[in-house]
């Protein structure tokens, strides 16, 4: 894999992880459910970056007496393996979001949209950098 790809990786690694760390302040601000289940998303999508420069490190290993061919075609496995992972733990978010949805309109709180948009933008608008950082 070229150079490219391990910049896109990492690149995507740390807008994700700042994504989550907004999505979170805004949860624990605005007590809001479903910014909890966006938080837990981008976490999975921080830790899915993680598994493909697992991959990728994999995948460069030299073939050897086991895998005469090389390992280059690891980094498919790994692309498998964090989709289901994306498929499992949105699974997991929609779970905590009904749970988490269910205490907030039996308690009847409402989350400040003053919070709650600004956080969202922000997301977005590290969702942006990353696209321009791993060009």
């Amino acid at each position: 894999m070229s150079s490219g790809t391990r910049k896109v990786i990492i690149a995507a690694f740390f807008g994700n992880l700042l994504i989550a760390i907004t999505k979170f302040g805004a949860a624990l601000i605005t007590g809001s459910s479903a910014m909890v289940s966006e938080g837990i998303h981008s976490v999975v999508d921080t830790g899915n970056q993680v598994l493909l420069l697992y991959g990728l490190k994999r995948a460069q290993k030299p073939a050897d007496e086991n895998f005469p061919f090389g390992h280059g075609k690891e980094i498919y496995f790994w692309s498998f393996i964090v989709a289901i992972l994306i498929f499992a733990a949105g699974a997991v978010a929609h779970l905590v979001r009904l749970t988490m949805g269910l205490e907030i309109v039996v308690g009847g709180v409402i989350a400040p949209v003053w919070v709650s948009f600004p956080g969202a933008l922000i997301a977005a608008l590290l969702a942006v950098w990353m696209m321009v950082a791993a060009r």
